[in-house]
C-alpha cells in the first residue's frame, strides 16, 4: 500500500484544484479584489478588514498629530488621543470632547469621513454578499465504495439533505479522472463521465445512494486498487439542485481520490421504524461501511 505521504491527488476532498499555478501573474490578487474579498475564508476577510481598519486610523492620527494642536482638548502630542479622534470621525459616531480645530483640521476630518463611509459601506456589502450566498447544506460520504447493486458491481456514494428544506430537481454527475498515456507516449488526464443508475432526484429530501455500474462498457471494469493508484484515479462528483429555503439553484462537489474508494464494500443502512411508526435517519450511520 502507499505510503500517505506518497498519496498524490490532483483534486482537493472539496473538489477543487488541487494543483499548484505556477508562472501566473503576480498581481492577479489586487487586480480582482472584489472577487477575492468575497472567495476567501471568513478569518483571513475578518484579518484583512480589521487591519485596514487599524492602517486607516492611524494614517490619519499621524496627520493630526503633524498638524500640532489642531484638536480641542487632545493632550499635546498624544497619539492616542489623534487615535481615537480619528476612530470617531471614520466611523461618523460624533465627537466627546474631543473635536477639530482651525480649517486643516477640518478638511482632514472630511475626508476622512468620506472614506469612513465609503469603508463602512463596501465592508457592510461584502458581508451580506457573504451571508447571503446560498450553500447547498449537502453532505458526502467520506468514502465512496465498490459492492453489489441489485447483484450487479456498482461504484456507490452516499449523499444527504443536511436541512429540513427539500431540494428540488436534484441532479449527480460522476466522473472519472485518471492519468493514461497516450499512443505517441505522452501523457493525458482524461475524464470519463460514468452513467449512473439514477441521474435525478426530482425531490431530495433525506438521502440518495448515488450508483455507478460496473459493466464492459465501464472505465472501471478490471481496475484494481493499484491499477487505480498507478493512474492516480480520482472521481468527482457535481451536485445541482433548486434549493427551496433559498429559491435558487445551489451547486456543491467532492472529489474521492483512489485511496479513498473502499472496495469489496457497501454502506450501512441508516433508516429505523419508530415506535409511532415513522420512518427515521440516523445521520450518525451516514458514513458507516461493512465489508461483503
Amino acid at each position: 500500500m502507499t505510503e500517505p505521504s506518497q498519496r498524490r491527488r490532483m483534486l482537493n476532498a472539496d473538489g477543487s484544484s488541487g494543483i499548484v499555478r505556477l508562472g501566473g501573474d503576480k498581481r492577479a490578487w489586487s487586480d480582482d479584489l472584489g472577487h477575492s474579498l468575497l472567495t476567501m475564508g471568513w478569518r483571513r476577510f475578518l484579518v484583512v478588514v480589521i487591519a485596514c481598519y487599524v492602517v486607516i486610523n492611524v494614517v490619519f492620527a499621524l496627520l493630526y498629530a503633524s498638524c500640532g494642536n489642531c484638536i480641542e482638548n487632545a493632550r499635546p502630542g498624544s497619539f492616542v488621543d489623534s487615535f481615537f479622534f480619528s476612530v470617531q470621525t471614520l466611523a461618523t459616531i460624533g465627537y466627546g470632547r474631543m473635536v477639530p480645530n482651525g480649517l486643516t483640521a477640518n478638511m482632514l476630518v472630511a475626508v476622512e469621513a468620506l472614506m469612513g463611509m465609503m469603508f463602512l459601506a463596501l465592508v457592510a456589502s461584502l458581508a451580506y454578499a457573504r451571508f447571503t450566498r446560498p450553500n447547498a447544506g449537502v453532505m458526502f460520504s467520506d468514502k465512496a465504495v465498490i459492492g453489489l447493486f441489485d447483484g450487479l458491481p456498482a461504484l456507490m456514494l452516499r449523499v444527504a439533505n443536511q436541512r429540513a428544506d427539500e431540494i428540488l430537481e436534484a441532479s449527480a454527475t460522476v466522473t472519472l479522472v485518471r492519468d493514461e498515456i497516450t499512443g505517441s507516449g505522452e501523457k493525458f488526464r482524461r475524464f470519463y463521465t460514468l452513467p449512473l443508475i439514477r441521474s435525478v432526484s426530482p425531490l431530495f429530501a433525506l438521502s440518495w445512494t448515488v450508483a455507478h455500474i460496473i459493466d464492459d462498457q465501464s472505465p472501471l471494469q478490471g481496475q484494481t486498487p493499484e491499477s487505480l493508484a498507478a493512474s492516480l484515479s480520482e472521481i468527482l462528483v457535481l451536485f445541482t439542485g433548486h434549493h427551496e429555503g433559498f429559491g435558487q439553484k445551489v451547486h456543491a462537489r467532492r472529489a474521492y481520490a483512489w485511496w479513498e474508494v473502499a472496495c469489496k464494500s457497501r454502506f450501512a443502512d441508516m433508516f429505523s421504524d419508530q415506535a409511532d411508526g415513522r420512518r427515521a435517519m440516523d445521520l450518525g450511520r451516514f458514513n458507516h461501511i461493512e465489508p461483503l
